[in-house]
């Protein structure tokens, strides 16, 4: 990053929970908690899929990849963001704030990929259960899941890239609770700041629009295919294997779309910071619950591995 020579700021502070000095004890109790439960979750369901043959299957090895994604998305802003909660000095060096831009962004948009992937193989497993094992085979997954990490670095390099070659001429106070892209771009000076702001808006937007839009053809195809199968019970349990990841797309998506498109003009900080919050803590604490709650198999698969681990501790 060539960037990095031409600015005078060395160094950034991140002042977004500076506005609840009485709640910061709670807070890192409370996200520590919740931290620790996503790490937990993630886990267990990556170690369920990994000691039970049944689970696997594509559909599994789509959500093993995710909980990976999770646990170093996580891992890229909630320990720092402890950190600071019981800090009174909140800097962070300019390559640090970089570092972190960059993996959050990786690990964030291949989590979006993988979840698009996730519905292109409800698909083809609703509407065309014949050819699943041709469309959907073990090499075929392998390259769809490495696609997806393509796909997720490419877009950090681009946006961390294009902002990091920003001249940063201070202030140096970040209103946000991570390195994160619309409030960096905000302490940017020169005559290009517009241009990249713009571009890196472009590169995101479409990238979240595309994998959305891909999702919700899947799902029109697939709303379309159970409405034709006769049987109530058949169309429940077509729509059952489903459940959980459209579940979850609406999480991901619907906290977004609250956060990303909503109307510009002042807000007040405490407000952006707590919305903030739910797609570095809440989104990430929610997802293993809502795969391990909605999904039958695992859950089944998840009571089994406990069970049988608790018998052998008691022989």
């Amino acid at each position: 990053m060539q960037g990095l020579n031409h600015t005078s700021v060395t160094e950034f502070i991140l002042i977004g929970f500076s506005t609840f000095p009485r709640l910061q004890l709670m807070f890192f109790l409370l996200f520590l908690l919740m931290y620790l439960f996503t790490l937990l979750g993630n886990l267990l369901i990556m170690a369920t899929i990994w000691s039970e043959r049944s689970l696997h299957t594509p559909m599994y090895l789509f959500l093993c990849a995710l909980s990976i994604s999770e646990i170093l998305y996580t891992l890229a802003i909630i320990p720092r963001m402890l950190a600071d909660l019981l800090s009174a000095h909140r800097s962070i060096a300019l390559v640090a704030c970089a570092s972190q831009m960059f993996f959050s962004f990786v690990f964030g948009f291949t989590h979006a990929l993988l979840l698009t992937v996730m519905g292109y193989d409800r698909y083809v497993a609703i509407c065309h259960p014949l050819r699943y094992n041709v469309l959907v085979s073990p090499r075929g997954c392998a390259c769809l899941v490495a696609w997806s990490w393509v796909g997720g670095s490419a877009v950090g390099l681009v946006v961390t890239a294009s902002i990091f070659h920003l001249t940063f001429c201070g202030p140096n106070e970040i209103q946000h609770i991570l390195c994160h892209a619309p409030p960096l771009l905000k302490l940017a000076c020169g005559s290009n700041v517009p241009a990249v702001a713009l571009g890196v808006g472009l590169v995101c937007f479409t990238a979240l629009l595309g994998c959305f839009l891909l999702i919700l053809l899947s799902y029109a195809f697939i709303v379309v295919a159970i409405l034709k199968i006769p049987s109530a019970e058949g169309r429940h349990k077509a729509f059952s294997t489903c459940a959980s990841h459209l579940t979850v797309v609406i999480v991901h998506y619907g906290f977004a779309s609250a956060i990303y498109l909503k109307p510009k003009g002042p807000h007040l900080q405490e407000g952006d910071t707590l919305m903030a919050t739910t797609y570095t803590v809440l989104t990430p604490f929610l997802s293993p619950i809502i795969f391990s709650l909605r999904n039958k198999e695992l859950k089944i698969a998840i009571k089994k591995t406990f069970l049988s681990k608790l018998r052998s501790l008691d022989s």
